[in-house]
């Protein structure tokens, strides 16, 4: 139904409604996380919403053994890093699967009675298949046979007389798909012992080239904070920061957090020194967990620690620092000793250290501007956000006074809020058009900010008497 009048023809009454003093901004989101790196299971290339670490394995399957992985030299990275990210606090996630071509589907082949019956594929390509195990059994002559599937606990049964009706009944497998089926009217052949399915592979030799195709997948994405799974700061820095680069053009800001090559202070500090940007955040020591696939302890490198951190950075609202905060961790690889923590946080690290738990020791971007501080960037984030929403339904709409008025109302409304939540000191604001602004559809908002810095330092001067 139309609010506005069109044409006056039958005599009636006419009555339009002007709503534009109604309108506000609405919720913004500033905990998404959004995440690449290789997988044993899903679907490669895609964008998938996950909730918890409990979603991650249901989707992406379980993670390799870091000393042991399947492909030498490329251990399975994203299930590991959702692992990290979800312990530190990440409640919406991202997750993009990537792989060095196009990973393969396990696969078994059934017999029947006088040759070939169907073929068997794992419903997802990747490794997670080769742990499928089948049999076919017959309690009797008379009974019907049984092609039972497993993997773990999973465990799915279904049965028929011939082969025909085997694969008909195995449609409903939310395990495997079944090929074309030939000598449908014959017996299977038995097969007594659980029987493993093959041929599931990763492609999980990745690189920066796939980084990014996998980035590309997450920009129109509404994501808010960026790991890179598995990799150092060393490999992908320019892949990620071209992603920043283009999210932010479009409108669709975030940062991103990433580790450093190793926790060896010479790697850490040559990863620094080609890093200078407001949303990059450079994270190290490394970190010590336990390895899910084979419970050892394990050694981690510092991008499983940036995982945690941009976890903990998702449950903190834009203008709470990240100073002081503790992770959850069980240690961390290579602590350094004051002087070298000193130095590298001199240089723009994020560190992490051991006082009471485990402490951010500073919450700063690798720039050392305006931006330093990571509160300040998620603010001005936050508020330019909050100034799109608020000002895209305005769009269209007449360019006078009243409307203009409107349109400020609107965000006097947002940075007044942002100002009694404590992300603002204070805010000016002007909305405005020239003639000539007005004739070109061209509206101005000028705004000044003063974003609220948090306490790094404490300096006590206590006087004796």
């Amino acid at each position: 139904m139309s609010e506005a009048i069109a044409e006056m023809i039958l005599p009636s009454t006419y009555i339009e409604v002007r709503a534009e003093g109604l309108i506000g901004v609405g919720s913004i989101a500033t905990g998404n996380v959004g995440i690449v790196g290789t997988a044993a299971r899903g679907p490669a290339g895609q964008v998938v919403a996950l909730g918890s670490y409990t979603d991650a394995i249901d989707t992406f399957g379980a993670y390799d053994a870091l000393a042991a992985p399947r492909l030498a030299g490329n251990p399975l990275s994203l299930v590991r890093t959702l692992e990290q990210a979800f312990a530190g606090g990440a409640r919406s996630v991202y997750a993009v699967r990537i792989a060095n071509g196009t990973p393969l589907a396990a696969s078994a082949l059934v017999g029947a009675v006088g040759g070939d019956a169907f073929t068997m594929t794992a419903r997802d390509p990747g490794t997670w298949g080769n742990g499928l195990r089948w049999s076919v059994t017959q309690e009797s002559a008379a009974a019907p046979w049984v092609l039972a599937l497993s993997i773990g606990a999973v465990k799915e049964s279904f049965s028929g007389t011939t082969v025909q009706e085997l694969a008909t009944a195995l449609a409903s497998s939310a395990l495997v798909t079944v090929g074309a089926v030939t000598n449908g009217g014959a017996a299977p052949i038995a097969v007594a012992a659980a029987t493993a399915f093959a041929g599931g592979t990763d492609a999980a030799n990745v690189s920066t080239v796939d980084v990014a195709a996998g980035l590309a997948r997450l920009e129109d994405q509404p994501v808010n904070i960026v790991i890179v799974a598995g990799f150092g700061a060393d490999q992908v820095r320019g892949a990620v920061g071209a992603h920043l680069e283009a999210t932010e053009n479009d409108g669709r800001e975030r940062i991103a957090v990433l580790g450093a090559r190793s926790a060896v202070l010479a790697d850490v500090e040559a990863d620094i020194a080609a890093l200078n940007d407001d949303r990059i955040i450079l994270v190290a020591p490394g970190l010590k967990g336990t390895d899910a696939a084979d419970g050892r302890a394990v050694d981690l490198p510092p991008s499983y620690l940036a995982a945690v951190v941009a976890g903990k950075i998702a449950t903190l609202a834009p203008h709470i620092s990240l100073t002081n905060k503790t992770l959850p961790i069980d240690g961390l690889v290579g602590p350094y000793n004051t002087t070298n923590y000193k130095k590298l946080l001199q240089a723009r690290v994020l560190l992490v250290r051991q006082k009471f738990g485990f402490q951010v020791v500073k919450g700063i971007t690798t720039e050392n501007a305006a931006f330093q501080q990571i509160s300040v960037r998620r603010i001005v984030d936050y508020a330019k956000a909050g100034v799109r929403l608020g000002s895209d339904p305005y769009i269209g709409r007449l360019n006078n006074a009243r409307i203009r008025a409107a349109l400020k109302a609107t965000l006097d409304g947002f940075l007044s809020q942002m100002v009694v939540d404590e992300m603002l000191v204070s805010y000016e604001l002007e909305v405005s058009a020239t003639r000539a602004q007005e004739i070109r559809g061209i509206c101005a908002v000028t705004m000044t900010l003063m974003p609220t810095f948090s306490i790094d330092y404490i300096r006590v001067t206590m006087n004796l008497q």
